[in-house]
């Protein structure tokens, strides 16, 4: 296996994960967390860049993918979750947000009549996706030696032009910073929702090692976390550089949302050619990150339905992304938010009971308790976030540790799995004492 592979793998995976939330996330919690930038940043980074790496990392330990991963639970819930998962980061709600931010912030602004141009645009650019996405097995090789660099490139530029142009002092960090910032930037990295691409991402990486010979287990696992390497590096990178680009333009006035904080950063240091150079930037993110979907989509689906071909299932994907792209970026979101936030904790537990299921025999027992109350505080979130009326259960689900922080599935987490465990325990010595009173 060639360093020249793995790097190339590394960039390619850099790519995929390198979507329009990559780009606005870090650059808002800059500006919001002023002088407390540096815990925050490193909180963002741990779950923005640590768990994706991580679940790539897991996805390699197991031959089947996700649904390998997921049937730990159950055969069943294996092959409902991953389906779910690559809906929800597929053709419901990655892919379609992906095209509509590439086309608000580098087409919008310079057009009048957004839902024609929208149309237009979203046709072109679903063609080049079906394209890109036709033959996989030359993915690596046109992700990661031209789109990736060009994209990199565009980013180096935006960076270093914000020495220049930025020079501002920084100010005192928002309310939202101000006592626990590190935590607060560690809850913010779950919003890149790259820990769910994973799962899709994953067995990529794995079968590209696997077509240039890289067979036995063990370097599988590791030339993957070789490539993860290069792909953190990446990525962290890019979140400080950006997120300090967000920390310098609190003073020059107030945004709404991330993706105005960079259009005004580009506006100041570029004029015109900056706002250029940002739909560049974000029209390339998007575009790696909507292939790299397209041929997961494919791939998984032409495997679990016969009757579905892979090309089959590309055209599918991209002719609903098109359609879901044209309904509008906010009610894209607003619809999807309530099932990310069921999905995202149980896609965490898993992944964590991968690598600790050694510890336990690896018994679906500790999975199913874990996953149970993961998924029914889950469940509860999702619903909130939908907007209907929970009240009658939120003075109990309030109570549990780290509530405050939307992490009040960890707890039920753990005494999920402990009561798996113990279960496991007393079912096997009720076993053994029956079978010494028989003999």
């Amino acid at each position: 296996m060639r360093a020249r592979d793995t790097l190339f793998i590394g960039f390619t995976l850099f790519a995929l994960f390198f979507g329009a939330g990559n780009l606005i996330y870090p650059v808002t919690l800059g500006i919001e967390s002023g002088t407390s930038y540096t815990p925050a940043i490193l909180g963002f980074v741990i779950t923005g860049v640590g768990i994706p790496i991580i679940t790539v990392a897991a996805i390699s330990l197991v031959q089947n993918g996700a649904v390998q991963l997921a049937g730990r639970v159950h055969p069943l819930f294996g092959i409902l979750f991953t389906s779910m998962v690559y809906l929800v980061i597929g053709p419901f709600f990655a892919i379609p947000r992906a095209a509509n931010v590439a086309f608000e912030t580098g087409v919008a602004p310079f057009v009048n009549g957004e839902s024609l141009t929208l149309f237009i645009f979203t046709i072109a650019f679903f063609l080049l996706v079906y394209l890109l996405s036709r033959n996989p097995s030359k993915l690596v090789d046109r992700i990661g030696q031209f789109l990736t660099p060009a994209l990199f490139l565009a980013i180096v530029a935006l960076v270093i032009g914000s020495f220049f142009a930025l020079d501002g002092p920084i100010q005192p960090a928002g309310e939202k910073y101000a006592s626990q910032p590190f935590f607060t930037g560690f809850v913010e990295g779950y919003l890149t929702m790259d820990a769910i691409a994973s799962l899709a991402f994953g067995i990529l990486v794995v079968s590209s090692f696997r077509e240039r010979g890289v067979t036995e287990p063990r370097q599988v696992t590791l030339s993957t976390l070789k490539a993860g390497l290069v792909t953190a590096a990446g990525l962290t990178s890019v979140y400080v550089a950006i997120g300090w680009i967000g920390a310098k333009m609190a003073v020059e006035g107030t945004y709404d949302n991330g993706s105005a904080i960079l259009s005004g950063a580009a506006q100041i240091m570029f004029g015109d050619t900056g706002t250029v150079l940002l739909g560049v930037i974000v029209g390339l993110a998007c575009l790696t990150t909507c292939v790299g979907l397209t041929v997961a989509c494919g791939q998984f689906f032409s495997k679990r339905v016969r009757k579905l071909s892979y090309h089959s299932v590309i055209v599918l994907v991209t002719i609903v992304s098109l359609a879901i792209s044209n309904i509008g970026l906010n009610q894209i979101i607003s619809y999807s938010v309530p099932v990310l936030v069921f999905v995202y904790p149980i896609t965490i537990v898993l992944v964590g009971l991968t690598f600790m299921s050694r510890l336990f025999n690896h018994s679906s027992y500790v999975y199913r308790g874990a996953i149970i109350l993961t998924a029914f505080i889950g469940l509860y979130d999702g619903l909130a976030a939908f907007g209907a009326d929970v009240s009658a259960v939120t003075p109990f689900i309030s109570r549990l540790p780290f509530y405050e922080l939307n992490l009040s599935w960890v707890f039920p987490a753990i005494i999920g799995g402990l009561a798996g465990w113990l279960y496991q325990t007393f079912k096997g010595q009720t076993r053994t004492t029956e079978s010494y009173q028989k003999s």
